[in-house]
């Protein structure tokens, strides 16, 4: 991806320059053309301010901010949870009893080691969701999940010492937002996606957080529908939160 030669400010506080504005073929949606407009803050976010973004639809990749602008679909959906409200389902918590019986969690500052590159990668190529086949080098792993622009950490998932996934998380003054989840493919078996997200609910009861933000629900994309699986739930459609309950 190469920046936008046509460079423009949002007036937000704090201000932000659009550096990436071009449609391109759809990761999530292969019949789709996105537009997904990247936004650079020209400083680091307050608490308060990442999460007013977070409330009205915005996601983080690396320092940079987006929501988006597709010109023919509205797939995409915001999704959080109200964890006060939340109500693990019978599955859900088998899967973290195993989960507390096999993983080591531990929670840490970002980092970009050769071992997290590593596992990026086989994540990456494991699964059926990205449309770009290439490796990921150092700089590119920093770029997309080494940087932030607010307060984030990692939480690191760990089997007899040997690293089997890594959750990018942000912090708010109500809410944690799960950035992405990386791991390693032969741990499938133990739907580590949702272990994890098991445990960023217990992260948020703990530090009395409202919220977890789960990123984008995509009804027609296999990979990001289990989401939808935490009730109840909020998605924002056409700018209000909607809450779903269990059938």
């Amino acid at each position: 991806m190469s920046l936008s030669p046509r460079l423009r400010l949002v007036a937000a506080e704090p201000p932000e320059l659009i550096v990436y504005d071009e449609p391109g073929p759809c990761s999530y949606l292969t019949d789709q053309i996105w537009r997904l407009p990247l936004r650079l803050p020209l400083r680091m976010l307050t608490r308060a301010e990442y999460g007013r973004r977070l409330a009205t639809g915005d996601r983080r990749q690396g320092r940079l901010l987006y929501r988006t602008a597709c010109p023919a679909c509205r797939a995409c959906e915001p999704i959080r949870l109200d964890v006060e409200r939340f109500a693990p389902g019978r599955t859900q918590r088998r899967v973290e009893r195993r989960g507390d019986e096999t993983f080591l969690v531990e929670l840490g500052p970002l980092e970009a080691s050769d071992e997290r590159v590593t596992l990026y990668n086989l994540h990456k190529q494991a699964r059926d969701l990205s449309v770009d086949e290439e490796t990921t080098d150092a700089d590119a792993f920093q770029s997309f999940l080494g940087d932030s622009c607010c307060e984030s950490f990692e939480i690191r998932y760990s089997i007899a010492g040997e690293l089997g996934g890594i959750a990018i998380v942000d912090r708010t003054d109500d809410a944690l937002s799960a950035v992405y989840f990386y791991w390693h493919p032969k741990l499938a078996p133990l739907s580590p996606g949702t272990y994890s997200i098991l445990k960023q609910v217990d992260l948020c009861k703990r530090w009395g957080l409202r919220y977890l933000y789960l990123g984008l629900h995509i009804a027609d994309c296999r990979p990001m529908v289990y989401k939808a699986r935490f009730l109840p739930h909020e998605r924002l459609i056409a700018g209000r939160w909607r809450h779903f309950e269990r059938k």
